[in-house]
């Protein structure tokens, strides 16, 4: 691992790395830091780097400006960008001297360093295009454990990005469903792969609907986590996660113009296994269970067709007015299963589900549809503290009219061209039971976005830590 943890410098590297807030920046506090007597002119600014060469040792020293109280929620992207920035020039050794940050400060430091090492050219033939620096993050023993965490949730963050990011090809359900069993076996939670026989036996007929038109067929994946000595029965969190592999559309098929990025459609998937991983990984004190519906949505002889009826594992019966819509289709069976099977306290799906979602909030929050004030003000506060913000809009009973259907219990689509995002939250709550502590979170504009990190839109891993903080909140 090229990020260490050590309570000293390591000698070898001439570069130091000084991470100081806008009003952190004491002289004395400076000068113990950098060895200096002297206070050079810097910009503090969030993400402004000033460098100079130490006039004693000649290091080259890298001043981080994390700007103001109201940028610390993102400062682990400063550190990220650092790293990134000069992990190209040549084989980065760096000291980044930490015991002056706070823990909030220092968790995101580790967090963003080591996402710096992320490298989405898995695929080129010529391996990496950079030689991974050296990173020595140094800080009093006492600190490690903090920075480990963070680092555990960087390799999670990563891995969850990687799985994203991954081409369709490749990334099949049945990939989707082995990814889930080899983390669980390595970290130490209960993962079953439900196969297409099973899934015909137990009525999953929305899921099987959607995938009929592949050639891949569809999975449905279940994981438990559950600490020793714990002795809930029921979990306290269900967490439903959409996992289309490929979206055409169907045949209400998708425009060919950026159509590659439907190798996004399983981010809600990705976002509840990466947030089960690292629930193991740092040992939560809470009992979470997590599926995902797992389909590609593609176009053959056997596709549905829009005007079709199908079936749905709550015995519910559906009218598929735009096959386009199938996110919420594989939602409806992944609701009703968690529910008759776990029945958890708290239910949270996340989904790539709506462009409407997009036009409303654009790619700075995820929309929150939820009838509980709680849960809607936890996950609020849990989202500001780590940078992966919600905002509510209404679920009302007025929107729920649009989604009747004349021959079947609900259609999947309203045909009016507003509240596309809410209808669609509408037509989950159907599946839903009236549960009384559901939230859908539509995360279209936030799991896959333009970056300085990438010519092109990637993965953000958005949900990993928004999840693992509720679950930290509700956990006790």
């Amino acid at each position: 691992m090229p990020l260490y943890l050590k309570e000293k410098e390591d000698k070898n590297s001439k570069n130091i790395l000084l991470p100081f807030g806008k009003d952190k920046l004491d002289k004395t506090v400076f000068g113990s830091v950098s060895g200096l007597n002297f206070e050079p002119e810097i910009s503090l600014a969030a993400k402004d780097i000033t460098s100079f060469y130490h006039p004693v040792n000649q290091n080259r020293v890298f001043v981080l400006g994390l700007g103001e109280e109201k940028d610390l929620n993102k400062s682990y992207l400063f550190f990220r960008s650092f790293i990134y920035q000069f992990r190209t020039k040549n084989h980065l050794k760096v000291n980044v001297l930490c015991d002056h940050l706070s823990d909030d400060e220092l968790f995101n430091a580790a967090l963003g360093l080591h996402l710096g090492l992320l490298n989405v050219g898995v695929f080129k033939t010529n391996g990496n295009k950079f030689i991974e620096p050296d990173i020595t993050m140094v800080l009093s023993k006492k600190r490690h454990q903090l920075a480990q965490n963070a680092i555990k949730t960087a390799e999670t963050k990563m891995s969850v990005m990687n799985l994203v990011d991954h081409p369709s090809n490749i990334k099949t359900p049945e990939y989707i469903g082995d990814f889930a069993k080899e983390s669980g076996k390595k970290f130490g939670y209960k993962v079953q792969v439900l196969e297409k026989k099973e899934l015909k036996k137990i009525g999953m007929d929305a899921l099987l609907s959607v995938g009929q038109g592949s050639a891949n067929p569809p999975v449905f994946i279940v994981m438990e986590y559950k600490p020793e000595g714990l002795k809930s029965k029921n979990p306290a969190l269900g967490l439903v996660g959409k996992g289309i592999s490929f979206d055409t559309g169907g045949i209400s098929i998708k425009p060919s113009a950026n159509m590659g990025y439907m190798k996004c459609d399983m981010a809600g998937a990705a976002a509840v296994i990466g947030a089960i991983e690292l629930a193991a990984k740092l040992k939560l004190n809470i009992h979470v269970v997590g599926v995902v519906p797992a389909a590609e949505n593609s176009v053959d002889a056997n596709a549905i067709r829009p005007g079709d009826v199908i079936g749905s594992y709550s015995k519910k019966s559906i009218e598929v007015l735009d096959t386009d819509a199938e996110g919420r289709l594989i939602l409806a069976d992944g609701l009703a299963y968690i529910i008759k099977n776990h029945n958890p306290e708290y239910i949270i799906d996340l989904a790539t589900l709506t462009g409407s979602c997009v036009a409303t909030l654009g790619y700075h929050a995820s929309g929150m549809f939820t009838h509980n004030d709680e849960i809607a003000n936890t996950l609020s506060m849990a989202g500001e503290s780590v940078n992966e913000r919600v905002w509510r809009l209404p679920l009302w009973e007025d929107y729920a009219a649009d989604m009747n259907s004349d021959i079947a219990d609900i259609k999947n689509l309203s045909g009016k061209p507003v509240a596309g995002a809410i209808t669609a939250a509408k037509f989950l709550e159907f599946f839903t039971s009236d549960h009384k502590k559901w939230v859908h979170l539509d995360i279209a504009g936030v799991s896959f976005t333009d970056s300085e990190f990438a010519k092109t839109r990637t993965a953000t891993a958005y949900g990993v830590r928004l999840l693992t903080e509720f679950m930290k909140k509700i956990g006790g």
